[in-house]
């Protein structure tokens, strides 16, 4: 009887006892598009949010690059399954917005701390995620175009190690004593992200490629026109670059090879350049002409609309720890990205990393003359267009005027829906 009664007892105080509640449980598809084992630093962030916050479960999942990362999320929610948030490109922006996909950070993001977090940011890293007044995208893993470059080749010609080219003629003069049998002075990568590469070339020409609003592009301007034609005759007349494509997914080896004594590439890849380079190299802004400048690039975070209440706010817990300070400073020594926010510059980790290799600091330096990436609505099919014309004028199968003609054409019929 006394074990019976002990037993009801144990019973009773057991329901009485709250069950701990489910943690609250999160899906991140997220992408890589430069060298490394960049999958173990995402992994070790997200272990370290896991031990601050027992109460959210997160699963990161690497989706492959950028676009592959796009389709797999969307088709992850449009299926039904659980995706909270992503990093995805920071011009996809218009396209998850017309397709209903996202909320603004202001939803969410509402406590005065919070407010501060949004403002943390360099403003032209922001300036593809602000639309209409809000926030759709915050800024991870980001990054501008910069020119690497060999200084042992450099000395070798003659040329100022520590004074890289910086304007498009001191480029084309110091590329021509670099090209020699076997080796380049310049490669440009031309597939993967032309419309990258030749957005450079037209802002250091004076000219943006598209309005503000993202309604209007401006590919036959005499400006843009001017600058793809300077692109080609790097190969077809001044011969310092290869004929034919050059692909971006091989062009780092390219270069920590010999095979080219100059690349333009992303400082995403800064940190895979500095384990494979045998030998002395510098990292500079881009060259100018009229003026200097380049975009910025890569990956935002996005919040989806479905996600219920408590996930949004777990996801906004878990953006604000990858993107603070200590972390972005981490995610830039690791890769080479910008670190994303002026503070993270200010952590004892990036400072005495800038000290000891200065190249770190290039781009972070380029983003006072630095614009938004190309980005407009209907923007993939928009960029399809302008890639297929960079790559078509570059290799020499249509000119430079024709081919963005086209594309011009192409873009006009896709955004007069848009335009007011």
């Amino acid at each position: 009887m006394k074990s019976l009664l002990a037993g009801l007892l144990l019973g009773l105080a057991a329901a009485a006892t709250p069950a701990a509640a489910a943690p609250t449980k999160l899906t991140m598809y997220y992408p890589i598009a430069v060298g490394g084992p960049l999958t173990d630093v995402v992994d070790g962030m997200i272990k370290g949010f896991k031990t601050e916050n027992p109460d959210v479960d997160v699963e990161a999942v690497y989706a492959g690059n950028y676009d592959d990362t796009r389709i797999r999320a969307i088709s992850a929610i449009k299926s039904g399954q659980p995706a909270q948030l992503s990093v995805l490109f920071s011009i996809d922006a218009y396209d998850l917005i017309e397709q209903d996909l996202i909320v603004p950070f202001e939803e969410v993001a509402t406590s005065e701390d919070d407010k501060k977090w949004l403002g943390s940011f360099y403003p032209a890293l922001m300036a593809n995620g602000k639309i209409d007044g809000k926030t759709w995208g915050v800024p991870f893993q980001r990054s501008t175009i910069v020119m690497f470059y060999n200084k042992d080749m450099f000395r070798e010609a003659g040329l100022d190690p520590n004074q890289p080219p910086r304007t498009w003629d001191e480029m084309a003069s110091a590329a021509k004593k670099l090209t020699k049998d076997g080796r380049w002075g310049l490669m440009i990568p031309t597939t993967g992200y032309a419309y990258w590469m030749f957005q450079c070339f037209a802002i250091e020409n004076g000219k943006e490629l598209m309005s503000a609003d993202g309604t209007r592009t401006y590919f036959t301007d005499p400006a843009v026109v001017e600058a793809l034609a300077f692109w080609r005759s790097l190969s077809a007349e001044k011969k310092v670059s290869p004929e034919g494509a050059i692909e971006w997914g091989t062009l780092r080896q390219a270069f920590t090879s010999g095979q080219t004594a100059m690349m333009w590439h992303t400082t995403g890849n800064l940190t895979a350049v500095k384990k494979e380079a045998k030998f002395d190299f510098g990292v500079a802004m881009l060259p100018a002409n009229k003026q200097p400048g380049s975009p910025t690039g890569g990956g935002n975070f996005y919040l989806f609309k479905q996600a219920k209440p408590d996930e949004r706010k777990a996801a906004l817990k878990l953006i604000k720890y990858m993107t603070a300070p200590e972390r972005a400073a981490q995610w830039s020594i690791a890769t080479g990205y910008v670190g994303v926010s002026p503070a993270s510059y200010e952590t004892e980790a990036l400072k005495q990393y800038g000290k000891e290799f200065p190249q770190a600091i290039v781009a972070r330096d380029q983003l006072t003359v630095a614009i938004s990436e190309f980005s407009t609505y209907e923007t993939g099919r928009v960029r399809d267009a302008l890639n297929n014309a960079v790559q078509a004028a570059v290799v020499g199968s249509k000119t430079p005027q024709a081919a963005l003609s086209e594309a011009q054409a192409t873009a006009d019929r896709l955004l007069k829906p848009f335009q007011k």
